[in-house]
């Protein structure tokens, strides 16, 4: 019988080609049709299989994922929210998955609907919903009945921002919505899970320690985050230590490696156990199966699961009798996991998961003799950690921390091998609150104190530094310097590993030229925020809204300011105080305290500002900016009150109107409006009906008008009839809801024009 091919090539190489398969999908614009993905499979398959030839069989590897990659994808966008359900009241059926969240009197979880629904709706994956001023508090391994009002997964889409509907799809997310008032809205029962079981454990962690002194263990153990604010995220960003919060390899380790001690006390104390079990593959098998139940518990985040896979290969290769290698483990891992989930590229973690590990198998070698040999590899081994993952956490989060190597030192090691294994062994007397509270309180003590020296640190020099978004091949380009630097003792010129970084920290610019300028009008929802660039100076104008748990200030503003490479701000005008204009404006005023502040309303702001005047104006490399406010009168308006603000240089001008409406616009002297230079504006009131009055916009004779509203807001923003009214006028309409963030160049020497819409051209997939 004839032996089939052995597929002997190397399993790193393989897991390289896995990767750029899948990869590759999630460049593209549009997916191919189905039947092409699953040909290209078809034909990928038997060469994986039989060639013999390397290249082609590293080819096929490739196309396979791909294909497999493209499948995924078109399944998630296949399984979204019919556009026709969209804004309609429909009652499902389904259970509460994940632990549900409390924010102020709302409460936020994640709906899993059943497939067979008596309504006719066959709905296949997750619902995030808010319900909003609810007594009611749903619970994990629970069944509802909901009347939900539900749109497709879209968010706000920016420089230097997330993007949601790629979330979204990675995460099976089909719909978000919200629950409607409704007699049908009723819970069916509550069954056993294993979120059912983390949220116990957390409720307990809260009656032994107090919510506050719980918060960072809950997370540590049974990975819930719900109790840390902006300000502890903040610290671990700042100090590099987001990765003990998130249930690191190490955290898996331990909890393996209770489950060989325990086996190994087991085989003590009944020897005769080793005549029929050998005891190493006992131990093995033991420590998979604790660190399989932990990672369970802790929700099965993905370095949980890289983890997880790298002990279940490891424990397998024994079996065989093998020995497994680090980079062989590591590729096995990663092979293992696209194969389950080829979207998992789409998510940060990956990439630090496995190019950390990655990382360290390559360039920091084992078999250290002596406990200062191990202390030198140790520090080795952190000071890679450190610096390779520098280049990717400037890409994917737009900065990065340059203490995290301190921070981490005494942190990795405190919190793995003293916090975490207290806390886990108060995990296994949770049904005992009182035993549990002795290893729990001590626990509590130790990361207490190592919260506060952390706290200390997130406010050293560097620990936030933020340089401009760069593109993929300078972050490709800095961590192969990384590995230089850290290559073994031997390979010349290791030093000059460090010089691959200078693209990626310090960038080539391409600041507008005096008398010229930029503006963008970030896609902030139903709110307002602009963003101006001379040759040196920056200025805001309005920030956003404000809303539960963060504001636009500084989840949109301070992010796209950093991928930009905007900063400083020079000035902060804030139009008026209503929130969709001022909610972020906080945020923006403590990153640059130096910056100079006006607003129509001052005394509705959390800190000190001017109050616009038509008397106000100022030039920066030559280019004037002025304000062109009526005086504000009691008893007037808010949004009547608005800052107008005009910057005007030699090749173009934008008038900024907040929300002023027709009333103010009447009242402006139509020669401080007039110009001969091109005009760009901001539609006021966000494109309401009762603003850009006719006679108004004959004196401003915009040719770009820009509405800054909410994808499908309730107030129905941008009216038809305002738009119908800007086109007479001669402009070029243009919404963010549409567009996304839409960047504006006024050159110098000739008329402006958009420089780029970042939903437009749509350039990946998920995208709508």
């Amino acid at each position: 019988m004839p032996r089939l091919p052995s597929l002997t090539f190397s399993l790193p190489s393989a897991a390289v080609a896995a990767v750029l398969g899948c990869v590759a999908v999630q460049r593209l614009a549009a997916l191919p049709p189905w039947p092409m993905s699953f040909l290209l499979a078809a034909c990928a398959l038997p060469l994986v299989i039989f060639a013999r030839c390397s290249w082609l069989r590293h080819a096929a590897t490739v196309g396979l994922f791909a294909a497999w990659a493209a499948g995924h994808g078109d399944r998630g966008m296949r399984a979204r929210l019919p556009a026709d359900l969209e804004g309609k009241d429909i009652t499902l059926v389904g259970r509460i998955v994940d632990l549900p969240r409390r924010r102020d009197a709302d409460a936020l979880f994640v709906f899993l609907p059943d497939a067979a629904q008596a309504s006719g709706v066959r709905l296949r994956g997750k619902v995030r919903v808010t319900w909003y001023r609810t007594f009611e508090s749903p619970g994990p391994c629970e069944r509802w009945t909901l009347s939900l009002r539900m749109r497709r997964p879209r968010g706000t889409v920016n420089p230097g921002g997330g993007d949601t509907e790629r979330t979204a799809l990675l995460h099976d997310v089909i719909a978000t919505g919200h629950v409607r008032e409704s007699p049908e809205n009723r819970r069916l029962e509550t069954f056993r899970c294993a979120d059912g079981w983390r949220d116990a454990i957390a409720r307990t962690f809260d009656e032994v320690l107090g919510a506050r002194d719980a918060r960072v263990l809950k997370a540590l153990t049974v990975g819930d985050t719900r109790g840390l604010d902006a300000k502890d995220w903040d610290i671990a960003r700042a100090t590099g230590t987001s990765h003990l919060i998130a249930i690191s390899g190490f955290h898996v380790g331990v909890a393996a490696g209770g489950g060989v001690l325990a086996l190994r006390l087991l085989y003590l104390a009944c020897p005769w156990l080793a005549v029929r079990v050998p005891r190493q593959l006992a131990q093995s098998v033991a420590g998979l199966a604790v660190a399989a139940a932990y990672g369970v518990l802790a929700g099965l985040g993905l370095p949980t699961v890289r983890s997880l896979l790298m002990a279940a290969a490891l424990v397998l290769a024994g079996m065989a009798r093998r020995r497994g290698r680090g980079a062989h483990l590591l590729a096995l891992a990663a092979v293992a996991m696209l194969a389950a989930d080829p979207l998992a590229v789409l998510s940060a973690g990956f990439w630090l998961s496995f190019a950390g590990v990655g990382f360290l198998t390559l360039c920091v070698s084992g078999g250290a003799v002596g406990w200062r040999a191990r202390v030198a590899a140790a520090l080795r081994a952190q000071a890679a950690m450190s610096v390779a993952l520098l280049p990717l956490s400037f890409y994917l989060f737009g900065s990065a921390s340059l203490v995290a190597f301190a921070a981490n030192l005494v942190a990795a090691p405190w919190v793995s091998m003293a916090v975490v294994p207290l806390a886990l062994l108060g995990c296994l007397c949770v049904a005992w609150p009182s035993l549990a509270a002795v290893p729990w309180k001590i626990a509590a003590w130790a990361m207490d104190w190592q919260w506060r020296w952390l706290d200390i640190m997130a406010e050293w020099p560097g620990s936030r530094v933020s340089p401009p978004v760069s593109s993929p091949w300078l972050v490709v380009a800095a961590t192969l310097g990384a590995a230089w630097l850290f290559v073994p003792r031997g390979v010349p010129l290791r030093a000059y590993g460090a010089l691959l970084f200078l693209p990626l920290i310090w960038p080539s610019r391409d600041d507008p030229g005096p008398g010229g300028f930029r503006a963008w009008v970030l896609d902030v929802g139903q709110g307002l925020a602009v963003l101006v660039r001379t040759h040196s100076h920056t200025l805001v104008y309005d920030t956003g809204p404000g809303y539960a748990g963060g504001d636009a200030g500084a989840g949109i503003v301070l992010p796209s300011l950093q991928a930009l490479g905007l900063g400083p701000v020079d000035a902060l005008v804030v139009s008026h105080g209503d929130n969709d204009h001022a909610g972020g404006a906080a945020a923006v005023a403590a990153r640059y305290p130096k910056a100079r502040r006006w607003s129509g309303e001052p005394e509705r702001l959390p800190f000190p500002s001017q109050a616009c005047v038509r008397e106000t104006a100022w030039r920066w490399d030559g280019v004037t900016f002025r304000f062109e406010t009526l005086e504000a009168a009691r008893g007037r308006k808010a949004n009547e009150r608005s800052c107008i603000l005009v910057v005007e240089g030699s090749g173009g001008r934008l008038v900024l109107t907040g929300d002023i409406g027709q009333a103010s616009e009447r009242r402006m002297e139509a020669g401080s409006l007039a110009s001969v230079l091109p005009t760009v504006t901001t539609m006021a009131h966000h494109g309401s009906r009762y603003s850009s009055d006719s006679r108004w916009l004959e004196a401003v004779r915009p040719s770009l008008s820009i509405a800054s509203a909410g994808w499908r807001n309730r107030f129905g923003h941008p009216h038809p009839d305002v738009l119908a009214r800007h086109r007479r006028a001669g402009a070029d309409v243009r919404i963010t809801a549409d567009s996304g963030a839409i960047a504006v160049d006024f050159p110098a020497e000739g008329e402006p024009s958009v420089m780029r819409e970042w939903r437009r051209p749509r350039d990946r997939y998920w995208r709508e």
